[in-house]
């Protein structure tokens, strides 16, 4: 055997990235300033290792269906098996009680670092990524979480988000609860209550239709995959949606929408809401949402995250959390109160780099396929100008290729093509080169991935329809 026959292959983990430069730089630029927030509120710091044994961090992620449940395991050599972690939460709850009776109550701490996930990678979501928390243990007070939801909102504006470029969301697990409990479903249904609140943890991306299939009988999605649905009825179906769509409005009118649920979980939010006044925090910066659940089983009350509104919004939440009374109690037996919250350190970094890429962007260029035709995309151009669109025709004398490189240099955000098919067809050919280089970046050397993606990157749109077309994925991107 030759001495190349024996080399191994050099290749990437499936869901891992090489970071280098710039990125990393920009991440420990944002953990340097969040982690500042944190201390001047009076959080200290704490590291945990990085591996775990598996019973410690339990089984509460979202993906369990999955070999290792969601983690990457291994045994030791004394048979007992470790886990990498999946959050910097669960550790912090074996820590507290390993050191409970030296610890001061409330216990505050921060901390920063790496965090694994055995879960299907895609676009901007990878099984290795940073997170910077900070929580609250042995505070049952609802101003407790109030504060978590303040401090992230200074956090993120200390990383480099605006206000009102972003927005904290949240509600309580309780209102799920108090509803699910009057139409019937017992908290011994665990499949049904786990299929309803996955069902409404994607609310955002499925929308009223989506959500409410998967209260159901369940879904199909584009792929012909089918997702079984929590079997519910249509009455039950109707009370749920009429939580979920309760939102969208300031909190002192959700409050008294909500006023009638039961339970106790209308006065945490009220309590929630009378702090957050206290402290500053006005509704541009956080609203009442119940369809913010979050994925983690572990939460018990209140629940909140922290999205973009702008910019970069499709990358989704940019941070989370919320509280988790038993966690700290699967190891003394006892209920021991605590919240917190988490930011994705890799998920902002790559949000505000979008968001500067966008700021800076250049014209959509429109590509001349036929020498003959450049009158045409010369029309194209103008008419994108005339609705405030930055815009040119490449009068260069390149090929497709060639154009598109061009385009890439000037960092368009979208290149215009109309070939003869398209032509005949009345339609011209949008190409999201932004949408692609995330894709590509996200996808690396998976190219069915990339391919089955590609769809999202090059739509056609009728050539009368160019501005509205090119508008929005202009406001996606």
């Amino acid at each position: 055997m030759t001495d190349q026959a024996q080399r191994p292959k050099a290749r990437r983990a499936r869901g891992l990235q090489d970071r280098r430069g710039a990125p990393l730089a920009r991440e420990r630029d944002i953990i340097a300033k969040v982690s500042r927030v944190y201390e001047a509120w009076g959080f200290e710091q704490l590291d945990t290792a990085a591996f775990e044994y598996a019973d410690a961090l339990g089984k509460f992620l979202p993906d369990q269906d999955r070999p290792n449940e969601g983690v990457f395991a291994f045994q030791d050599d004394d048979e007992q098996w470790l886990a990498m972690r999946y959050d910097l939460t669960a550790p912090l709850a074996r820590f507290v009680a390993e050191n409970f009776d030296a610890l001061p109550k409330p216990y505050r701490r921060w901390a920063a670092g790496p965090v694994w996930r055995n879960e299907k990678p895609g676009p901007g979501r990878f099984r290795e990524f940073w997170q910077c928390d900070a929580d609250t243990v042995g505070a049952a007070s609802p101003a407790a979480d109030a504060e978590m939801i303040a401090m992230a909102c200074a956090a993120l504006e200390a990383a480099g988000v605006r206000r009102g470029g972003y927005q904290l969301r949240f509600s309580t697990r309780k209102l799920l609860d108090a509803v699910l409990a009057s139409i019937g479903v017992s908290p011994q249904a665990y499949a049904v209550r786990l299929t309803v609140l996955r069902a409404i943890d994607k609310y955002d991306r499925l929308g009223v239709e989506g959500v409410e299939a998967l209260l159901g009988a369940g879904r199909k999605d584009e792929s012909g995959d089918f997702t079984k649905g929590a079997g519910l009825d249509g009455g039950q179906r109707a009370t749920i949606m009429k939580l979920v769509t309760s939102g969208a409005d300031n909190r002192a009118s959700v409050l008294a929408r909500l006023a009638n649920v039961g339970g106790d979980a209308a006065d945490e939010l009220r309590a929630i809401d009378e702090a957050l006044v206290a402290l500053g925090v006005d509704d541009t910066q956080a609203a009442i949402d119940p369809t913010i659940v979050r994925g983690l089983e572990y939460y018990t009350g209140a629940v909140f995250e922290a999205q973009l509104i702008e910019g970069e919004a499709a990358l989704g939440s940019v941070g989370g959390g919320g509280r988790y009374d038993d966690l700290v109690a699967r190891f003394r037996g006892e209920r021991i109160p605590a919240t917190g919250f988490s930011i994705g350190v890799s998920r902002l970094a790559a949000a505000l780099q979008a968001q500067e890429e966008a700021e800076s962007e250049g014209p959509v260029v429109v590509l001349v396929m036929d020498q003959t035709r450049v009158s045409d995309a010369l029309a194209m151009a103008a008419q994108l100008r005339e609705a405030g669109i930055r815009a040119e025709a490449y009068l260069g004398g390149g090929g497709m290729k060639a154009q598109l490189k061009y385009a890439d240099k000037r960092a368009a955000p979208i290149a215009v093509i109309q070939g003869g098919d398209e032509l005949a067809k009345g339609v011209v050919t949008l190409k999201d080169l932004k949408l692609g280089a995330r894709i590509a970046a996200g996808l690396g050397e998976d190219r069915e991935a990339y391919a089955k993606a590609r769809e999202q990157v090059q739509v056609e749109a009728p050539r009368a329809e160019i501005v509205a077309a090119v508008q929005q994925i202009l406001h996606r991107v």
